[in-house]
């Protein structure tokens, strides 16, 4: 697969500068216009402040771009028509000259081509609830247990079932580790009510990680670095459990079911609460991308 790498990316990769890749489906799919565009541009700033350079990534017109300039932000902002794409459906995108907004396991399959070890997202996908009748499992987890890429996230949505899927990374041999607390983070909230096995406090331990698994060598893993969104950023604990049960409710009787279930879900969330479900992923998400900045550094400097 043939990947366009802007020359920002290029010449910090050839040069051993830190980083950082970014989806772009939170861009076309998960943010509202003109707050979308806002946001992309706010988020490649955070990265540049910490001293990484920013790779955000998407499929234009069947080429796959790790890096985009600013008309390119603004086409996956505005674009009409932008599709949400999985790695699978990489081949169909690139094949029929396809425009597309990277999903995680996407974004992580194409930064891993292109050399780029450390990656900042939201909130992985997972076990859906109700896993045992709909076999309903993100893309995401299968796709990272092949893939050898840092992965910076606030944990996994808190609408999917968190302990299946703590137990799915498990079994994929995917490690997992939180940063600065010895709680799984639940997205929207702090503490996802799961404990984490492995505890990392600074990037630099982060880094010895990575290298470390280098050194052993064996499956092509990710490294989860579970990062929560701070205590007094995150959404109301009470408020959270009351409007999920209720958007879950509200599912079942309106009959949503397969890919629908996500956004049905999340939008119910940011309507119900308020917008403060959307306050909490981007505080979330912020965090989580200064953190990347900083491993990316660690993992170049060679500390």
């Amino acid at each position: 697969m043939v990947l366009t790498v802007s020359d920002e990316v290029r010449e910090a990769l050839a040069s051993g500068r830190p980083v950082v890749a970014l989806e772009s489906t939170i861009i076309a799919h998960g943010l509202p216009r003109p707050r979308n565009l806002q946001v992309a541009a706010e988020l490649e700033d955070a990265v540049r402040q910490e001293g990484a350079v920013p790779a955000t990534i998407a499929v234009l017109d069947g080429s796959p771009h790790i890096g985009l300039d600013k008309d390119q932000l603004e086409r996956v902002a505005s674009e009409d028509g932008i599709r949400k794409l999985g790695h699978r459906d990489l081949p169909l995108a690139v094949a029929s000259g396809a425009s597309g907004a990277t999903t995680v396991s996407a974004t992580a399959l194409l930064a891993a081509r292109a050399g780029v070890r450390v990656f900042a997202t939201g909130g992985l996908g997972g076990v859906h609830r109700q896993w045992t009748v709909t076999q309903d499992e993100s893309a995401d987890l299968s796709l990272l247990a092949h893939t050898r890429i840092t992965v910076v996230c606030a944990g996994v949505k808190s609408i999917l079932d968190v302990s299946a899927t703590l137990q799915r990374l498990e079994t994929l041999g995917v490690a997992v580790a939180g940063y600065g607390t010895d709680r799984f983070p639940g997205f929207y909230l702090s503490d996802s009510g799961h404990p984490v096995d492995w505890r990392l406090d600074t990037p630099e331990q982060v880094a010895r990680v990575m290298r470390a698994q280098d050194a052993i060598g064996g499956p092509e893993s990710a490294l989860i670095v579970a990062h929560p969104v701070p205590e007094d950023e995150q959404l109301d604990p009470a408020l959270h459990d009351r409007v999920l049960a209720e958007a879950l409710h509200a599912c079942e009787r309106e009959g949503v079911t397969g890919q629908a279930v996500t956004p049905f879900l999340l939008d119910y969330l940011v309507r119900h609460t308020d917008g403060a479900s959307l306050a909490a992923n981007l505080a979330a998400v912020r965090g989580n991308v200064r953190l990347a900045a900083r491993i990316a550094a660690a993992w170049n400097a060679g500390e």
